[in-house]
């Protein structure tokens, strides 16, 4: 049965740019949270939400944990040893339903950092939950934490021209709206930090969910972010492959082909569609691997390759120095 862990945010009385110490013992492993907005999201809170953390069991017995009705969107700050300028900003899956802390989010960040990148990861709003904005809430998040990461690059040391966005299945589809829909207006500029540009420099998506449209859309993901009965046009709005451009940024697209929850049809149709406008991709297909594995249970398998062949890519893009470090020591690593 699932443990509920009511969180208490005095950090809600505190600027969107202020870092706040987390307590207890996760202080060492996460050092800083950045709230995202000074005054609370877009429209107010609704009626009726309590953010929470759920415990999660796993056949790994490591933490796993999941955000639920979240009211706080943040960023949680990794910071690198022996930093290489770049900077990556995560956003964990979780169908919209809630959003993946530790699988998704916290043991990638650490995992990258480790080798020279400065990790944001990202607790953002599901558009379900009667915000204001419906499914643009989730984006207004991404858009504004990606702005903040710019505004911030002196403080942490990072590039502001070299900033990754790596989803993972739902969370990959945040990315690609955010890929795709850098420059549309979500929110009302509240402070210098909306300056920035919202525009990634690269994106990676890891199994995402990227069509809203039958047979191939994630169940879940759908009804979460339209509804239980979308109009033909909101389908087609939100389907990442009905929103790439040419002169949208380079692509870095994985997935498992016996994918059962998000099918890997998903991945193809957007590979096909970033190579018809002429975006750079590259693609990574692996025969086996499921969903949302995260840097779990893969030590061994042909899947341990994708943390590197982010990294690898992510060189070629100019986003990591030619010194990062690669290499996978772990599922926490």
């Amino acid at each position: 049965m699932h443990r509920v862990l009511t969180i208490v945010l005095a950090a809600l009385l505190l600027g969107a740019c202020q870092s706040v110490p987390l307590e207890g013992p996760a202080r060492a492993e996460v050092p800083e949270v950045i709230l995202l907005w000074p005054e609370g999201p877009p429209g107010g809170v609704p009626d009726g939400l309590t953010e929470m953390v759920v415990e999660r069991v796993n056949p790994f017995g490591l933490l796993d944990r999941a955000a639920h009705e979240v009211t706080a969107p943040s960023l949680t700050l990794f910071r690198p040893e022996d930093s290489d300028g770049s900077a990556i900003l995560i956003i964990p899956g979780g169908g919209y339903r809630w959003v993946v802390i530790d699988k998704e989010g916290f043991e990638g960040a650490r995992h990258f950092s480790a080798r020279g990148a400065t990790v944001y990861v990202l607790r953002y709003r599901l558009p379900h939950q009667g915000w204001q904005a419906g499914p643009d809430a989730p984006l207004q998040d991404a858009q504004r934490a990606i702005r903040l990461i710019r505004s911030r690059a002196s403080e942490d040391g990072i590039d502001p021209a070299r900033v990754l966005v790596m989803g993972f299945s739902a969370g990959g589809h945040l990315a690609g709206a955010l890929h795709t829909g850098a420059d549309v207006s979500t929110y009302a500029p509240l402070d210098a930090a909306d300056l920035h540009s919202a525009r990634p420099d690269a994106t990676a998506l890891i199994y995402p969910v990227a069509t809203m449209q039958l047979p191939h859309a994630h169940p879940g993901s759908r009804l979460n972010l339209l509804g239980d009965a979308p109009s033909p046009k909101a389908e087609t709005a939100w389907s990442l492959e009905s929103r790439i451009e040419a002169g949208q940024p380079p692509a870095f697209l994985m997935h498992a082909e016996d994918d059962p929850a998000v099918p890997v049809e998903n991945a193809l149709l957007l590979y096909d569609a970033l190579r018809t406008a002429d975006v750079p991709v590259e693609m990574h297909l692996f025969e086996t691997g499921g969903h949302g594995f995260g840097l779990r249970g893969i030590a061994g398998t042909p899947l341990e390759a994708w943390p590197d062949l982010v990294t690898s890519w992510g060189r070629a893009k100019g986003i990591f120095a030619p010194g990062n470090r690669t290499g996978l020591a772990g599922p926490a690593d």
